[in-house]
C-alpha cells in the first residue's frame, strides 16, 4: 500500500510541476530574471504551495501517526549553521543556472528534455562530491571556530 501512494503521490506531485511550469526551465529562468522578461506566474505558484505545506504541517505535526499507520517523522531541527546556508546558496546557484531543482529536473527528463540530463548529471555529481567530502578522517577537517 505504501509503494502505491508514494507512487500516486509522486505521479501527483510531478503532474502539479508540470502544470505549474516548474518543469520548463526557461519559465523558471524568466520568473528569475526581475530586470528582464520577469515571469512573476511562479510566485503565485510558489505562494500556493507555501500556504499548503503549512496548513499540512500543522495537521501533521498534531498526529503520533501517519495516514498510512506509519510513525510521524516530521524535521526537528531549527538552527541555521554554515552548512545550511551554504547549501542553500549552492542549490540556488544551480536552480539559477539550470532553471531547475531536482524535483523538476527529474520531471522534465520524463518528459524526454535532454538538458535535464546534464543537470541530473551534475547534481548527482555534487551529491558524491559532498559524500566524499564527509566522509574525510576527522584528522583533515577543519573544526569550526
Amino acid at each position: 500500500m505504501q509503494i502505491i501512494m508514494a507512487s500516486l503521490i509522486g505521479l501527483i506531485f510531478g503532474l502539479g510541476l508540470i502544470v505549474s511550469g516548474m518543469a520548463d526551465p526557461s519559465k523558471v529562468l524568466n520568473f528569475l530574471d526581475l530586470s528582464g522578461d520577469w515571469d512573476p506566474s511562479l510566485a503565485f505558484v510558489m505562494g500556493g504551495a507555501i500556504i499548503v505545506g503549512l496548513f499540512a504541517f500543522r495537521f501533521a505535526s498534531r498526529l503520533q501517526k501517519s495516514l498510512l499507520g506509519e510513525a510521524m517523522r516530521l524535521p526537528t531541527a531549527t538552527n541555521l549553521d554554515r552548512r545550511l546556508i551554504a547549501g542553500s546558496l549552492l542549490f540556488g546557484i544551480g536552480w539559477g543556472l539550470g532553471g531547475y531543482c531536482p524535483g523538476p529536473a527529474l520531471v522534465s527528463l520524463t518528459m524526454g528534455n535532454p538538458k535535464s540530463i546534464i543537470f541530473i548529471v551534475a547534481m548527482l555529481a555534487g551529491m558524491m562530491i559532498f559524500e566524499v567530502w564527509e566522509r574525510r578522517p576527522a584528522s583533515n577537517r577543519k573544526q569550526p571556530s
